[in-house]
């Protein structure tokens, strides 16, 4: 993601391009502190893997809750803002969409004092999850079906440094590693028609200043940021000018004092102001060099960094900071793969680009099947769902029936074949009136699959262990 899809092309060529004739500036960077060439371009590709995930959070951030003509705005911080409609393809802040559940979000602004989330009671047969996200991309706590049961309740969120007492009425305390964090509230919808019962449950989600909860004073307000704005050309020209933008709110910890050391050799670091522009060309050269050798490194744990299982990567690569424990590129390909993903007991997505064979999808020149065979659905405490997007840009697919995906709630409708298993249709054009019920319209060019399995079944058959479960998703079959 990075918020566009331009953002997850290597970072750079043209700009190397852009800056080759240009001569070097002779009040370029001292170079008795600058690293070697060869140093500087390891800084480079590292500090890329590290950073990746900072700087798309702080493009999400930028779009959701600070510019307000980025077109993709929902609230300020500290506002709910609620989706009374399931993501199309004109939501495009955020790669691979999830197309299931209306979305609440609220970004909470934890400087001040924390946060009190509440959510009201929801039906025990809907499923429903509210997912803190910190700056760093780590998900810190859930609430929700799962987590916290389906009773209301109040929740305090707290920023890094919060010394207070657990106030009386508080279910939970979650404490986050950032001062701003991302709240991603999920709730089920079961049909179209379903849509006015979502939004009274969303009506029911809150988020309060700690002191508004205890209806004492409020503190005094935090300090206003001038927040540098992120486009997608920006982060182009100069992605590490937004690394220093992000990792202002960032702080320190000891998985990464070593690699944010690396990254102030060559100038890069909350309060300091990298400037692609004025670094003598050589160095530039072997910065973008880094750059791209990183986003390769990312792109390559992307392929391999789960198993294969019948064409799909299944695979957990989404939790907290000790799940992640330092390995960057995880964390950086969990980002490009789809930015704020569930842990796997919350929800997992084995993803595909290729059918069965390993050949790759393409919906311009072949059709494809996905066939469940009797008692293989995927095994859920709540539902699953398999969602068809660009492979190019991972956004939704615009087509004539507007369905985005297929999932479990759809199964009444859909057509069981003969000995009790159920196919779905991977194509772009229309299979038959007799067959539409389980038709998933593709692009016409490159496909990429997400399967979801949200709250999925911890005993066999199973997808858990990732990668390892007794329940194994079906290939996708080419048929023409």
């Amino acid at each position: 993601m990075l918020t566009k899809r331009d953002l997850l092309r290597s970072v750079a060529v043209a700009a190397l391009v852009a800056t080759a004739a240009k001569p070097t500036p002779a009040n370029a960077q001292d170079n008795a502190e600058w690293p070697s060439l060869l140093e500087a371009k390891n800084i480079a590709e590292e500090g890329f893997i590290y950073g990746l995930p900072l700087v798309m959070n702080y493009a999400v951030m930028q779009e959701y809750a600070v510019d307000r003509n980025s077109g993709q705005f929902k609230a300020p911080f500290n506002e709910i803002y609620n989706m009374h409609h399931v993501a199309t393809p004109d939501d495009t802040a955020i790669i691979t969409p999830n197309s299931d559940t209306p979305y609440s979000f609220v970004w909470l602004d934890l400087r001040a004092e924390p946060m009190v989330i509440s959510v009201p009671a929801v039906e025990k047969d809907r499923y429903y999850s509210v997912q803190l996200i910190d700056g760093n991309t780590y998900n810190f706590g859930y609430i929700g079906s799962r987590a916290t049961g389906t009773e209301p309740g109040d929740y305090l969120v707290v920023g890094t440094d919060w010394k207070g007492e657990t106030p009386t009425g508080i279910k939970q305390v979650f404490r986050s590693t950032t001062p701003f964090t991302f709240t991603a509230i999920r709730t089920q919808l079961f049909n179209p028609d379903d849509m006015p019962n979502v939004e009274k449950i969303q009506a029911g989600y809150k988020a309060q200043p700690l002191s508004a909860f205890l209806k004492q004073p409020a503190p005094p307000a935090s300090p206003t940021i001038e927040f540098l704005p992120a486009t997608t050309a920006g982060i182009k020209d100069n992605f590490f000018q937004y690394l220093d933008a992000a990792l202002q709110f960032v702080p320190e910890t000891p998985r990464d004092k070593a690699v944010r050391a690396k990254l102030a050799r060559i100038g890069i670091g909350p309060g300091k102001t990298f400037e692609f522009k004025d670094l003598p060309l050589e160095h530039k050269a072997e910065l973008l060099v880094g750059m791209k050798q990183g986003d390769d490194k990312v792109d390559k744990w992307l392929a391999n960094g789960n198993k294969n299982i019948n064409g799909w990567n299944v695979g957990s690569f989404f939790g907290d900071e000790a799940f992640f424990n330092g390995d960057w590129p995880m964390r950086a390909g969990a980002a490009k793969g789809g930015l704020y993903g569930n842990d796997a007991v919350e929800a997992m997505y084995p993803y595909t680009r290729t059918d069965a064979t390993g050949e790759p999808l393409d919906g311009s020149k072949h059709k494809y099947t996905i066939t469940f065979a009797p008692g293989q659905l995927p095994p859920v405490n709540a539902f699953w769902s398999v969602t068809m997007y660009d492979g190019k840009s991972q956004f939704l697919v615009k087509n004539p029936i507007n369905r985005y995906l297929i999932n479990s709630p759809m199964l009444p409708g859909m057509k069981k074949d003969a000995d009790g298993s159920l196919t779905l249709y991977i194509q772009k054009d229309s299979p038959g009136a007799d067959k539409e019920a389980n038709w998933l319209p593709a692009p016409d060019d490159t496909i990429y699959l997400v399967m979801r399995l949200y709250w999925p079944k911890p005993t066999p058959p199973s997808i858990l262990p990732a990668g390892e479960g007794t329940w194994q998703p079906s290939g996708v079959k080419r048929v023409s």
